[in-house]
C-alpha cells in the first residue's frame, strides 16, 4: 500500500477528497459512479473554457489550441498503450460505443453473428441490439458466470464461429466489479474468426490499472474519463486503422479516415491529459524512466496493488477489524476471494433492504449506491434473486482508515 507521507501528496491532488459540499464530511465509496476530479483538471477546464477561438484558424490561439489537442492524443496514446489507430473524443464513453458498435455491424456481412455478453452494460447491449436489427445481423449474447461475476474465453468459445464478425467484451464490470481477461477472449475470438471487429467497454476498468491495448488484439476501446479522475461531457475512443477505414458519420468531402463530427471541445483533451501527467508524477515513485509509458505503467501496478489490498482489507478485517466475509449477514457478489476484483465490492445484506443500507451509510457519513434489478444492473442481480445490492466501489486515493470507519458501520447493521 502507499505510505503515509505518499497517501497525503496523492489526496491533496484532489479535489473534495473528503468533504462534499451539500452534505459535509464524507468518504466517498462511490467511484465507480464517477471518480473524484483532479484539482490540475478544474483549473485547466476553467482556464480554456475561456478561450473563443477555434481550431484551424491562422492566428497564434487556434495554432496552440491544436497542439494541445495533438498532444493530448499522444498522451492517450501512451496512457491506453496503442501505437497505431485513432484516439478521439465524443459525446460521452456511451454515445462512442454506440458509434463504434454500429459502424462495425453496418460494415459486416448481412446475415452475420454478433455476439456479446449477459455481463455487459447497457451501452454496449443497447447498441448491439439496435444495429444488429438494422442491419439484419444476429445479436447472441454468452452467459456469464454468476459464481464469479465475469465471463471467460472458453465461456465465448461456445457461442464464436466462422460467421462471427463483430464481438463486444466489457474489460470490468461496474456492478461486480469483477474483470474479464480480454486478451484471452480476443485471441480466442479471432482463432475462430480471424476477421471479427472486437470493441471493447473499458469504462470502469481505466482507473484501476494500467491499459494495455496493443497486446489486446481488438478494435475498439473506449473509456469515461470522468471515472478516470477528468470531468463530465466528453468520452475517449480508439479505434484500429481497420476499424477506421469502414464508412461512418462523417462531413461529405473531409478525409476519408476522419471520425471527428464538428468542433472539438480542447478542453476535454486537455483535461485527459492532466490525468496522464497525474499518473506520470505518481509513477515517479516507482520508476526512474525518462519513458512516459514506463512511468505509466509503474504507476497502475501501484494502484492496482494499494486497491487489491484496500479490497482484502474490507472484505477479510485487519488488525482486530471484522471484515464483511465475517459477517454472517453479508454475502458479496462474486465470491469473497476473487483474485480479478478491481477495487470494487457489491453485497447484500440478508433481512435488509440495501436501500436502507445505503441510507445508514449516508447518514453515517459514507457515500455508497445502491444498485437495482433494472436495466442497467438486473442482468447480475436478477439470476442472483435480489432486487437490489450495495456497491462500494474504492479507487488508490481511499485509505485504510476509510475502510476502518465503513467496516464498523457495517457491523452495526449486521449485528
Amino acid at each position: 500500500m502507499f505510505n503515509n507521507e505518499l497517501m497525503l501528496e496523492i489526496r491533496d491532488r484532489f479535489e473534495l477528497v473528503d468533504t462534499c459540499p451539500y452534505q459535509g464530511k464524507r468518504i466517498f465509496f462511490e467511484n465507480a459512479g464517477g471518480a473524484l476530479t483532479l484539482k490540475s483538471v478544474v483549473d485547466r477546464s476553467t482556464a480554456l473554457s475561456a478561450v473563443p477561438d477555434n481550431q484551424g484558424r491562422d492566428n497564434p490561439a487556434s495554432h496552440e489550441l491544436v497542439k494541445i489537442i495533438n498532444k493530448a492524443k499522444e498522451d492517450t496514446r501512451s496512457f491506453l498503450g496503442a501505437a497505431k489507430g485513432q484516439i478521439f473524443v465524443g459525446e460521452s464513453g456511451t454515445e462512442l460505443l454506440f458509434r463504434l458498435i454500429s459502424t462495425a455491424i453496418l460494415g459486416a456481412s448481412k446475415g452475420c453473428d454478433v455476439v456479446g455478453s449477459t455481463l455487459e452494460h447497457p451501452a454496449t447491449v443497447s447498441a448491439s441490439t439496435r444495429w444488429a436489427d438494422i442491419a439484419g445481423a444476429n445479436y447472441v449474447k454468452v452467459p456469464h458466470n454468476d459464481n464469479t461475476g465475469t465471463v471467460t474465453a472458453e465461456n465465448y468459445r461456445s457461442y464464436i464461429n466462422k460467421n462471427t464478425k463483430v464481438a463486444t467484451i466489457l474489460h470490468t464490470s461496474p456492478v461486480t466489479g469483477i474483470s474479464v481477461d480480454i486478451k484471452a477472449v480476443a485471441e480466442t475470438i479471432r482463432e475462430i474468426s480471424p476477421d471479427c471487429y472486437i470493441i471493447v467497454d473499458g469504462i470502469q476498468h481505466a482507473a484501476h490499472g494500467a491499459l494495455n491495448v496493443d497486446e489486446y488484439d481488438i478494435d475498439g476501446y473506449v473509456i469515461s474519463p470522468y471515472k478516470v479522475f477528468s470531468r463530465h461531457g466528453y468520452g475517449i475512443a480508439w479505434i484500429s486503422p481497420r476499424l477506421a477505414k469502414l464508412p461512418h458519420n462523417q462531413i461529405i468531402g473531409s478525409p476519408e479516415e476522419q471520425w471527428e463530427l464538428g468542433t472539438r471541445d480542447t478542453a476535454s483533451y486537455a483535461t485527459f491529459s492532466e490525468v496522464v501527467n497525474y499518473f506520470s508524477w505518481l509513477g515517479k515513485f516507482y520508476s526512474n524512466s525518462a519513458n512516459l509509458r514506463e512511468r505509466l505503467l509503474a504507476a497502475g501496478k501501484a494502484v492496482m496493488e494499494h486497491e487489491k489490498d484496500l479490497t482484502k482489507q474490507m472484505i477479510y478485517g485487519f488488525d482486530g477489524i471484522t471484515g464483511l466475509a465475517d459477517m454472517k449477514k453479508v454475502t458479496i457478489i462474486g465470491g469473497n476471494d476473487n483474485q480479478s476484483r478491481k477495487g470494487l465490492v457489491s453485497l447484500w445484506v440478508d433481512g435488509t433492504d440495501s436501500i436502507d443500507v445505503v441510507d445508514y451509510l449516508r447518514d453515517n457519513g459514507i457515500r455508497v449506491h445502491v444498485r437495482k434489478d433494472d436495466n442497467f444492473s438486473g442482468n447480475i442481480l436478477v439470476p442472483l434473486g435480489q432486487k437490489n445490492c450495495v456497491r462500494v466501489s474504492m479507487c488508490h486515493y481511499n485509505t485504510t482508515e476509510e475502510v476502518v470507519k465503513f467496516l464498523k458501520i457495517m457491523k452495526k447493521i449486521t449485528s
